[in-house]
């Protein structure tokens, strides 16, 4: 992809959050010097793989790697196979659990594989951190603490609350900035990608370690963490409001459909393969009122599920919102029901309360009164299984939701 350094500064500073002006026209004067040099860039991103199971959130930092990557810098994805031992402080109001290296390499096999749903394969270069990080000494680790005062670090907002509480602040939570610092030193890295609870661990840790090792510091691009479905509280699974990566192109279409109007700006910015002035444009549009925000978020979500699934997936998944949701085959408003396996449809019906007995959801089934996402059950033997949520139906006028455990 062939930009000028101007074009290139307006795309990947798109929807960086740095928190402080000061800060952003320093990174920015940095980042342009360095794309006037014309040479590609080492850029990476760290991932810390504590989980299996990534969101939507997740990918913001793989979208702005990617930016980077077809810009035709030099990428790296660095799984933290030591760093996850110990497990990132910065937005904890508590101690995370030690993890075990054999946990550890589990996730780190899912994390590839899930990331090339995001970067190119071909241009992408893997590294695991325990490739140096293992190799320090005692004597490394003492060199590595020298350049910084506990005052540092008990001002960081997460321990500074602990502290504060009363609550314990643990030895070995304070070598994960050093450890992190390290990556940039033995990377000699232009640029990391993380998200504004990184700020501490890119600008200062790392930054000052690549100084005293003779390193120009690199450049921290900073992004905000994406809302969930809610559109207030960061994406987590903790929370209920995430949008998981293994799902079905349906249901991750319905589930960016269901988020806020005045979260879809944030979600075109950091989601998206938009350029800025397209995404500009749609912000206009809908300020303007010449843009319906129902027909801005279709959008979205066809833009979204194409990315993860492809063109044809993304079709089928905005033809079915169409017909369960848009065209009022089914109500938005229903009761929802947590199925935990599957089950036995009669059974269903009465456990969900759409039948009173099992002797009238047999009558239901027989008089074809029972559909599942809008097709007839007429089988009263039928068994229901699910792998995202569905709706049951009984007539025309009661609907329950069927949610799959786990979901």
């Amino acid at each position: 992809m062939s930009m000028s350094v101007d074009e290139q500064m307006a795309l990947l500073m798109q929807g960086t959050e740095y928190g402080d002006e000061t800060l952003r026209r320093t990174m920015e004067a940095e980042l342009r010097e360095r794309l006037q040099e014309g040479r590609p860039l080492r850029v990476y991103l760290g991932v810390d793989p504590r989980t299996s199971d990534l969101h939507l959130g997740h990918t913001v930092p793989l979208r702005k790697l990617r930016q980077f990557q077809d810009l035709g810098h030099e990428t790296i994805l660095v799984i933290g196979t030591f760093t996850a031992l110990v497990g990132d402080p910065s937005d904890q109001l508590r101690g995370r659990a030690l993890m075990s290296p054999e946990e550890v390499e589990a996730n780190a096999r899912t994390y590839a594989e899930q990331a090339f749903r995001v970067l190119d394969p071909q241009k992408t270069i893997i590294r695991y951190n325990a490739e140096w990080l293992s190799k320090l000494a005692f004597a490394d680790l003492i060199r590595l603490a020298s350049h910084f005062t506990v005052q540092q670090f008990l001002a960081r907002e997460s321990f500074a609350e602990r502290l504060k509480g009363g609550d314990p602040i643990f030895l070995h939570e304070t070598f994960y900035p050093l450890m992190q610092g390290y990556d940039a030193v033995a990377l000699q890295a232009d640029v990391q990608i993380g998200g504004t609870d990184q700020l501490f661990n890119i600008v200062v840790a790392g930054r000052k370690l690549q100084e005293a090792f003779g390193q120009r510091p690199q450049i921290a691009i900073l992004l905000p963490l994406l809302p969930g479905t809610d559109g207030v509280r960061k994406m987590s699974k903790s929370l209920g409001n995430h949008i998981p990566l293994h799902t079905t192109p349906e249901d991750m279409f319905g589930k960016i459909m269901s988020i806020p109007d005045e979260a879809m700006p944030i979600y075109f910015r950091l989601v998206t393969r938009y350029p800025p002035s397209r995404i500009t444009a749609i912000e206009t549009e809908l300020r303007s009122g010449s843009l319906h925000p129902r027909d801005a978020k279709m959008e979205l979500a066809y833009e979204i599920v194409s990315i993860f699934f492809g063109e044809e997936a993304a079709e089928r998944a905005e033809a079915h919102f169409r017909t369960v949701f848009q065209e009022r085959s089914f109500p938005e408003e229903m009761p929802e029901f947590l199925l935990a396996g599957p089950q036995p449809l009669v059974d269903l019906m009465v456990a969900t309360g759409l039948a009173p007995s099992r002797s009238e959801a047999r009558r239901l089934i027989r008089q074809g009164g029972v559909r599942l996402d809008g097709k007839m059950i007429s089988d009263v033997e039928a068994m229901v299984t699910i792998e995202r949520p569905m709706v049951l139906q009984i007539g025309r006028r009661r609907f329950v939701r069927l949610i799959p455990s786990g979901n």
